[in-house]
């Protein structure tokens, strides 16, 4: 074993099944347990995983595996409840840096086909890229199919020789996306087994239940018995026999069976206790509604669930439910049992989660299943994702969550997930007391609404800006169609509530497009005289019930719109005539094909879901801004699901391992980090062929001099820049010195330089004056949590103060590198405003994507600055960059491991 393997973490993560099993590093105290593995095996395993049966195999693979350690070995093993069950090797062959190692697999007998060897191998895989190795061989019997099928379905590209009975196989390590999918799939499915017994449990415990009226634990009892649970239901109280006629037992170990689920809703102190007895005892799955834990009893907690192998939801939360008939689960606190539907709700905090149960219950949208994920210990959003993406029930889901585990992994499955089904979700922790303190403009600009809406952004989530929001986005996603775009044709019974309507839906984003004379004339032939046929369309006071049903029957057949919103205020005139206009929305014959969206400013509620006579829905608002905010986000929604998933393009002249070098040569000599000089800023910006002006560095006057000479253009005018350890920006301390002619300039500058910063200049950057141009900013900030987010906007000394930047997660994809240069307000300057030519816009996108990739292959970038980027017609180029490093490990995002 290497120094790096023994200082790799233990981490636990979930076989196919969803039993838990803990990887670690193999250690010379795990000889006895290797040597087991292989003695336990049959004569016939032994023979394929070694080509012969030995007595001696066994002792002599442990004694490789638990060997003093040696540079280019791994060894990992699998673990659940302390018993071995896999092991897993690769060997480079020897002393320094190797890109090719052999790798072995062995698996107890009893354990195959459950992922052990797949999931050891994923390790593996992630351990070996971060050490530099590109290839995996093996070598394997051809009898051994098992073996042989584990490496093709990695998902890595694999290549067989024969030679007689033997296959020589070579995996490539590449991070491709296919092989992110099939890890991706196999996480999946292992999540969503085990979350079985949480969800769908056949046996229910609530340990803590109470005999008096006020207990959360005797509320979450009662609330499992009156919403009709399925299964067996036990009550552990050492002080009862029965509370509300469910048996009572003392402890969990005089239950008459195993539960699959136990509640725990005792003190604080009592849950580590509480819940090592269940591990010990067999169960699957916690739900631990105490809030209050200290550090040390959160520990405890979260080590008896890996030991034992129980996936929890909480602490400190309201509870989880499933309203699935054959389970109808309700294990929460709350006052009432959830309606039975098709959402899918998650949310952190239980008030919110009665708000948007309550709120649901009020429209007549059913719940799937609910989670109340508390302080988020193991199970979060990502995992009831997946839970409802393969449940078969949910067809929307809704999130409110303040805090993200893994986002890059959660984006990837909300992209594969908003596929297939709306996720909505509330934004919350959008603003900061106050911005923290950022040495360069990439950090200032890196707000936690940017990078938060980043994620959203490129995942296909819908983010709303408060629980209304997303209550009133939710009624017209689960009710209507969406809409082929963002055309929007108001009709009205009053002026005013048109007007009203206009303005809501152009702050929206939404378009309102004049009808063209062919709608007119069809429009004016069926409503009253008087109508005014624009956008809005005002049908008058005096419009009937049938009148406005044709109406709006003929605006859903013109190809010109994509939605209809009708406002409409209640007269005398309909109430003489027995008309009911909104029954001309609601009785239309037929499901129509475009989205309908009614505002009723007398409307008591903010939003309603009025029945309609085809069985379905139409949404009704109270506020006109309330139903354009619905109908953007609709059609946001439907415009990212039109587009076809983005790919992260290839790169030519990139050198990756050379800017490894580059950043590992500064760490030696820099080990707390800090900011690059410029010479290193432009070695590793020139591994990935980022553009730069030519320049020259200069230390003295004569060689200040010399290197303007050089550099001089047809104009023979240069820039002068100055440098020293910890300067950031030039300009506010006047280091620059721009439009330099002739020698004399250069050197007075150089000594204008030096006197004004004596004791702190290290030497001077010397460039050609740029061209006129566009000068934009590009950067990356590695946030801890979020990873790399590639920010671009207006750049130039003002750039804080104008803030006008986009911000994407790397790594880049096509699409997202075009939205980034398109989102600005300064984007029309880009694209040639008022009869100007356009920049260079692939460089541009070259430029960023070469960005991103430096970005996503160095975790020790902690920032990069570049500003300003000059944009021309024919060019764009880098002219200041900066560039921070901190001492980082890597680290992979999509390794399958729980949290």
């Amino acid at each position: 074993m290497t120094d790096d393997a023994l200082s790799r973490p233990t981490v636990h993560a979930l076989l196919a099944d969803g039993t838990t099993v803990c990887i670690r590093p193999v250690r010379r105290s795990d000889h006895d347990q290797v040597q087991g593995l292989y003695e336990e095996m049959s004569p016939e395993n032994l023979r394929l995983r070694f080509f012969a049966a030995s007595r001696r195999s066994a002792e002599m693979a442990a004694d490789r595996a638990c060997a003093p350690e040696h540079s280019g070995y791994l060894a990992l093993l699998a673990e659940t409840e302390g018993r071995l069950v896999g092991l897993a090797e690769y060997d480079t062959g020897g002393p320094g840096p190797a890109t090719e190692a052999e790798i072995s697999i062995a698996v107890a007998d009893g354990l195959h086909h459950r992922g052990v060897g797949t999931l050891l191998v994923e390790h593996l895989v992630s351990a070996a890229r971060a050490g530099g190795v590109t290839t995996f061989t093996a070598d394997a019997l051809s009898e051994n199919h098992e073996v042989l099928r584990l490496f093709a379905d990695l998902g890595l590209r694999t290549t067989r020789s024969f030679e007689g009975p033997e296959v020589r196989c070579a995996i490539a390590l590449d991070e491709d996306d296919a092989y992110l999918t099939a890890v991706e799939e196999r996480g999946r499915a292992a999540d969503v087994a085990s979350l079985r017994p949480l969800l769908r449990p056949r046996s229910v415990a609530v340990v803590g239940a109470g005999r008096k009226a006020g207990s959360v634990g005797r509320a979450i009892l009662h609330q499992l018995k009156s919403g009709g649970y399925t299964g067996r239901l036990f009550a552990v109280n050492p002080a009862a026999h029965s509370i509300l006629g469910v048996p009572c037992h003392a402890s969990l170990s005089a239950l008459p069976l195993t539960p699959d689920l136990a509640v725990l809703a005792v003190p604080a102190a009592a849950i580590p206790p509480a819940a090592e007895e269940c591990g010990k005892a067999g169960v699957r799955a916690l739900l631990v509604v105490t809030a209050g834990l200290d550090a040390d009893q959160a520990q405890a907690l979260l080590a008896a669930c890996r030991e034992h192998g129980m996936r929890m939801v909480g602490p400190n939360c309201l509870g989880i439910s499933h309203t699935d008939p054959d389970v109808s689960l309700d294990a929460t606190f709350a006052a009432g049992h959830p309606r039975p539907g098709s959402a899918g709700v998650a949310v952190q905090s239980g008030g919110v989660g009665i708000a948007l149960l309550d709120g649901m219950s009020r429209l007549g949208i059913g719940v799937s299943s609910f989670a109340s994920l508390g302080d988020k210990y193991d199970v979060s959003g990502n995992d009831m994702l997946q839970w409802w993406e393969s449940d078969g029930r949910t067809d929307l889901a809704l999130l409110h969550l303040e805090s993200f585990g893994s986002p890059r992994a959660f984006s990837r499955t909300a992209r594969r997930v908003t596929r297939r089904l709306p996720v909505l979700t509330v934004d919350a922790g959008r603003t900061e007391a106050g911005r923290r303190a950022a040495a360069s403009h990439t950090a200032a600009a890196a707000t936690r609404t940017m990078t938060r809406g980043a994620l959203f952004t490129q995942a296909g989530i819908t983010a709303t800006r408060s629980v209304g929001e997303l209550l009133e986005t939710a009624a017209l996603l689960h009710s209507q169609p969406l809409p082929a775009g963002p055309r929007v044709l108001i009709v009205t019974n009053a002026g005013g509530a048109g007007v009203l309507a206009a303005d809501a839906c152009a702050e929206a984003g939404l378009a309102l497009p004049a009808p063209t004379p062919e709608l007119v004339d069809d429009l004016l032939a069926v409503l009253p005289d008087g109508a005014a046929v624009g956008n809005p369309v005002d049908a008058t006071a005096a419009v009937s019930e049938g009148q406005l049903m044709d109406g709006v029957d003929r605006i859903m057949r013109y190809g010109g719109i994509d939605a209809v919103l009708v406002a409409l205020v209640p007269t005398a005139v309909a109430a003489a005539t027995g008309d009911d206009l909104v029954r001309a929305l609601t009785g239309a014959p037929g499901r129509r094909a475009k989205p309908v969206a009614v505002v009723r400013l007398e409307q008591a509620l903010p939003v309603e879901l009025l029945p309609a006579s085809d069985g379905g829905t139409v949404p009704s608002y109270a506020e006109p801004q309330a139903a354009a905010r619905a109908l953007a986000h609709a059609a946001h929604r439907a415009a990212w699901l039109a587009r076809p998933a983005g790919t992260v393009p290839a790169l030519d002249e990139v050198e990756t391992d050379r800017a490894r070098t580059v950043v590992d040569t500064y760490l030696d000599t820099h080990p707390d980090g800090g900011w690059l000089d410029p010479r290193t800023c432009a070695e590793l910006l020139g591994c990935y062929g980022i553009p730069q002006p030519r320049w020259a560095w200069a230390e003295t006057e004569d060689d200040a001099v010399r290197g303007a000479e050089r550099l001089r253009g047809a104009d023979g005018r240069v820039v002068m820049k100055g440098h020293w350890t910890g300067l950031v920006h030039k300009s506010a301390e006047h280091a620059v010195h721009l439009d330099l002619r002739g020698d004399s300039q250069v050197r007075a500058a150089f000594r204008d330089l030096e006197t004004r910063f004596a004791g702190l200049l290290e030497g001077v950057v010397i460039q050609p004056l740029a061209d006129r141009g566009t000068e934009l900013f590009a950067g990356v900030v590695q946030d801890q949590v979020f990873g790399p987010l590639v920010l671009f906007g207006l750049g130039g000394t003002a750039t804080e103060v104008l803030a006008d930047h986009a911000a994407r997660l790397a790594p880049l994809t096509d699409h997202d590198v075009h939205d980034l240069i398109t989102a600005p307000r300064c984007a029309p300057l880009l694209f040639g405003a008022n009869g100007a030519r356009p920049v260079d816009l692939e460089g541009l996108e070259q430029l960023l994507l070469r960005l991103s990739r430096m970005a996503s292959d160095l975790p020790q970038l902690a920032e990069a600055d570049l500003n300003p980027v000059l944009a021309t017609p024919g060019s764009v180029s880098a002219l200041d960059v900066r560039v921070r490093l901190l001492p980082r490990r890597p680290h992979d995002p999509y390794l399958r491991r729980l949290r």
